[in-house]
């Protein structure tokens, strides 16, 4: 590492002002402190900063806690086209992971093609350092959508993602939104057809000989689609809890999904309060209805659909989820509860974790400011002060 370190220090003034390559100086900046922790120090009576942890090394372990998602979501691809083809007895574990593997890797290529050249360029339009936002949106996008969608729409999407939902905004830490959610949520009111239904959920062309070719129309309903429908859902609870199931691509597994929880929660990045608000939220909703005759038993609403990828991943994204502590009870457990009401209530539309999320992200500025407010308000009462 230290060869490639003085090969960095050695080009480096090329890039600084008045180098001949000054022009890219956000570029060259981003990947040196991609690969190495800055050497900025804070001026003397300025802000301190205590240890080597930057929002790119945050990123990074948000991005390395997806790949347990990533990954089974790969094989799962690969095992739902050889379920469907009748073949899965006869196919090996690799043929069934390279076929998913193949089949994924030019959504998340196409996704940070997209949005980080956006950024990159963005960054040399505004002469600003290139921002490490889209580390963790850029993989998160492809794993939310079902492997049907055309690589041209997610282009779009990632596209209106990162212009609409965050430059507009001034870039990473300053979006409202979850650029991810915004992403799928173009993609869902655009084009509705390639976001469900029951032809989407199976890849159905075989890729450089991997994998099978499927009949034309060929449909596969998720399991929550199944039950929208009042059909009895054809997976087990145990396949449903591994993610042997129909589904968006890294949404399937409750397994690999809490791998990710437990990495975010044992490092600090992500917030338990948040993430367990969240399925508090969920389960009393869920107890209400299913004692109400409505809906199904509470637990599978976890088993099922985006809720336990949204609840660990997105609902918690520190940038759009409440900053006070009180507030991050009250956003996770208004996101739980609202995306089972949504499930529950409206049959047409059964996944209903992207909607809560986004309605979370447009109250957490307005219910940290009433925390705040009462806060101030409880200290001047023990103050004396009114």
């Amino acid at each position: 590492m230290s060869a490639l370190r003085n090969y960095l220090n050695k080009i480096k003034p090329n890039f600084e002002e008045g180098g001949k390559l000054h022009a890219f100086r956000s570029v060259f900046d981003g990947f040196e402190t991609f690969l190495y922790v800055p050497n900025d120090t804070a001026k003397a009576g300025g802000v301190n900063i205590h240890d080597s942890i930057d929002s790119k090394r945050i990123m990074s372990m948000v991005v390395i806690a997806l790949m347990p998602a990533m990954l089974f979501g790969m094989y799962n691809i690969g095992y739902q086209n050889a379920l469907a083809a009748g073949t899965l007895a006869t196919a090996s574990f690799f043929e069934l992971f390279a076929f998913g593997f193949l089949a994924v890797l030019p959504k998340i290529l196409v996704s940070y093609i997209v949005g980080l050249g956006i950024e990159f360029a963005w960054a040399q339009w505004k002469g600003e350092e290139i921002q490490e936002g889209y580390l963790v949106s850029g993989i998160i996008i492809p794993l939310i959508i079902p492997i049907g969608c055309p690589l041209w729409m997610l282009a779009l999407a990632c596209s209106f993602s990162v212009i609409f939902c965050k430059e507009i905004f001034g870039g990473t830490g300053m979006n409202i939104f979850n650029p991810a959610i915004a992403a799928r949520m173009f993609l869902f009111f655009a084009y509705p057809s390639k976001m469900t239904g029951d032809t989407v959920w199976v890849a159905q062309n075989s890729i450089f000989g991997l994998g099978n070719d499927l009949p034309d129309g060929f449909t596969a309903a998720t399991p929550l689609g199944q039950l929208a429908q009042n059909i009895t859902p054809d997976a087990s609870i145990l396949d449903m809890a591994l993610g042997f199931i129909p589904g968006s691509i890294g949404e399937t597994s409750l397994v690999a999904i809490a791998i990710g929880a437990v990495i975010l929660l044992w490092t600090g990045i992500a917030s338990w309060r948040t993430m367990l608000s969240v399925f508090v939220g969920g389960t009393l909703l869920a107890v209400i209805f299913e004692q109400s005759g409505q809906g199904m038993t509470w637990w599978h609403h976890f088993v099922m659909g985006g809720f336990a990828f949204g609840a660990v991943f997105m609902a918690t994204d520190p940038v759009t989820s409440c900053r006070t502590t009180t507030g991050q009870y009250i956003y996770g457990f208004l996101i739980g509860a609202m995306a089972i009401i949504i499930r529950v209530m409206n049959a047409g539309y059964p996944e209903g974790m992207m909607l809560a999320i986004f309605f979370g992200n447009m109250f957490a500025p307005t219910i940290d400011h009433f925390v705040v407010e009462r806060n101030i308000s409880k200290r001047l009462k023990r103050g004396g002060r009114k």
